[in-house]
Order: C-alpha cells, then structure tokens, then sequence
C-alpha cells in the first residue's frame, strides 16, 4: 500500500522528469564520442589516402577536388534523404546560401595561404585559429573561457607548434591571405554551431543545405586557384584508373568527414573541434613515421607529448566544468528523491498512531 502511496506522490513527475534528463545527458556524451571518433577516423584516413594520391601520383589540384568531395556529399545525402533516412527542413535560402558560400571560400583562402606562405606559416595560421575563435566566442557571444582551458590550449598549441612549425618566412600576400582565411575560418565554424542550435536543425540537415553552395563556389574557383598554384590544368591532366580509384576513394571518405565535421562543431564547440583537428595532425605525423617513412625528430616526439597533455588538460578541465553544470540537477533528483523517501517512511508511523489509538478507544 505504501508503495502505491509513493507511485501518486506530487513529486514522482518531477523525479522521473529529472531522470529522462539524465538519461538524456548519458546519451548525449556517447553521441559526442561516436562524432569525435568518427571524426578523427575519417580525417586520419582522407589525409593518407590524399597524400597518396598527390605526392604519390602527381594530382596536385586540392580545391578542384574538395568541390568534387561537397558535390558527392550533397548526392550522398540528397539519396538518403529520399531514403527517408533524415527528413530535410528548410532553412532560410540567404542564410544557407551566405554560410555556404562562407565555408567555400574559406577553403580556397586556406589553399592559397598554403600556395603563398612557407609550410611553417601555414602551421602557425592554423594555430592562431583557436585563439581567434576564443576570442569572437568572448566579444560576440559572451562565451566565458576559464584559465584552466586557456591554460590547457596555450600548452596544446605550443606543443603542436614545435612539433609541426619549421621555418617562418613572412611576406605581404601570405600575411594577408593568412589573416583572411583565419577570420573567414573561424566565423564559418562559429556559424556552424549557432545555426544548429539557434534554428533547431540537424548537423545533416545543415549540411544537406549548404553543401551545393560550397561546392559551386568551389567548383567554380578551383581550377583557377589550382592553376595559379600549381601551373597546371586540372582538365588537361592525364587520369589514370589508379588516380580515378583514388579520387573515388577520396571523395567518399570525404562524406563521412563533412558529416563529422558538421556534427562534431554542432554537438561540442568549434574551439573543441579545433582540438581535435590538433590531434589528427599529431596522429598523421605519428601514421607519416610509421607507414610512409618519414623523417622524424625528437623535436616532433617532445611537441606531440606536450601537445597531447595540453588535449588531456583541456579534456580533464571540460569535463570538470560539464559536471558542475549538471549538478544542480542531479541535486534535485537527490532532494526529490529523499523527499519520496520520506513520504514513504513517514506513512506507517502515522498509520501505527491512528491504529493505537483506535484499539485504545475500543478499549474504553
């Protein structure tokens, strides 16, 4: 009877709500660690299979082919989305259009700080993204960093910095491009998170959206980036099928890293997402030594471990601050549920004095 009692109690509701949202929460986390294992995997994958197709077999047009990975990414999902394996939902065509566009020549200014820039700089602007990024997260979107994470990726990027930055040769274009392709960069991975969130949409939906206008822009600008780089036509190229394979191969690898890219930003941050990016060259550095030979230092043993510590760090530190977010819930589902415990304790004692006093009425 006490435990019928229980079951109708006022605050049961509230119990089971605070539960559902753990549930929820759990959930939550290992989705997070699919998308950041998916990300890394694919990431890790597409830049072996590259290499091998432009060092190995002499394909040097990389903006030609990321317009042919968005172009198979948006078929991709167009099939599934026919498929009834996620439902599309429109969202505004100027916004759509604007982050697309956006995202597409933010990859083309990447290229072409790499073109204009020795390999060194390049490393140091892709470095500088994550603090940029802390910084219009800060001004625009009142995001608060503690010194704890910013201690964690002050350490993770002087790791990384050792362990890949070489030489650092400077001129007005490359600085120019650089800082461009910063700025555009961090914005287009600023826009991915507040898009998902602030409109309701999927990672797959925003990215369904959006990939036609990244990969036209992109198709478009190209060729002619990749000539002005390269010296060379992407059109005149002679295909063999092993450059056909491995074009293939790299464009399907490439839908599993667009989709990552977009559900990792969306689930985490895009500062998160940096980090992790941070952590696919430490591991493409640790893959280049171990399968395709090459040179390694201890310079690049000693970054890699700082570089590894500074991701635990900021881990560990995540973490910590996640727990302390939800614990005001988990407080609650305490009180709620001492609460109920009371209830049920609380009964027989009264039920025990109504009976005593009944027996000593009859007695009388």
């Amino acid at each position: 009877m006490y435990i019928f009692q229980v079951l109708r109690a006022p605050n049961t509701p509230r119990l089971s709500y605070h539960l559902k949202k753990m549930g929820e929460m759990s959930s939550f986390q290992l989705g997070v660690v699919g998308a950041l294992f998916l990300s890394v995997a694919s990431s890790v994958s597409i830049v072996i299979c590259n290499k091998a197709l432009m060092s190995n077999l002499g394909f040097p047009f990389a903006t030609t082919l990321t317009s042919w990975h968005l172009m198979v990414t948006f078929c991709t999902l167009h099939a599934a989305q026919r498929l009834n394996f996620f439902e599309s939902k429109s969202v505004d065509t100027k916004t759509v259009m604007l982050f697309g566009i956006l995202n597409g020549v933010s990859i083309g200014l990447l290229n072409l700080s790499l073109g204009f820039n020795s390999i060194g700089f390049y490393q140091m602007t892709k470095l500088a993204i994550i603090p940029f990024t802390v910084l219009l997260e800060t001004l625009f979107l009142n995001k608060q960093f503690s010194r704890k994470i910013k201690f964690a990726l002050f350490l993770l990027l002087v790791g990384v910095g050792i362990a890949s930055v070489t030489d650092l040769q400077l001129n007005l274009v490359g600085t120019i491009l650089s800082l461009l392709a910063i700025v555009t960069t961090c914005v287009g991975q600023i826009l991915t998170n507040t898009i998902q969130k602030r409109l309701n949409v999927s990672s797959t939906q925003l990215l369904y959206q959006s990939a036609p206008f990244q990969a036209a822009i992109l198709f478009v600008s190209g060729p002619l980036v990749d000539q002005f780089l390269t010296k060379q036509n992407v059109f005149a190229f002679k295909y063999s099928p092993l450059v056909l394979g491995f074009i293939v191969l790299s464009c399907l690898i490439a839908v599993s890293v667009n989709f990552s890219t977009f559900l990792v930003i969306g689930k985490t941050s895009p500062v998160t997402y940096q980090v992790l990016g941070h952590l696919k060259t430490c591991l493409i550095l640790g893959f280049g030594y171990t399968l395709l030979h090459d040179p390694f230092t201890e310079r690049n043993i000693i970054g890699i471990l700082i570089a590894i510590c500074g991701m635990g760090l900021y881990s560990f530190f995540c973490t910590q601050e996640s727990k302390k977010k939800q614990s005001p819930d988990l407080s609650l589902v305490s009180q709620v549920k001492d609460k109920d415990t009371t209830q049920l304790l609380g009964h027989p004692d009264k039920e025990s004095h109504e009976a005593k006093k009944s027996t000593k009425d009859s007695v009388v």
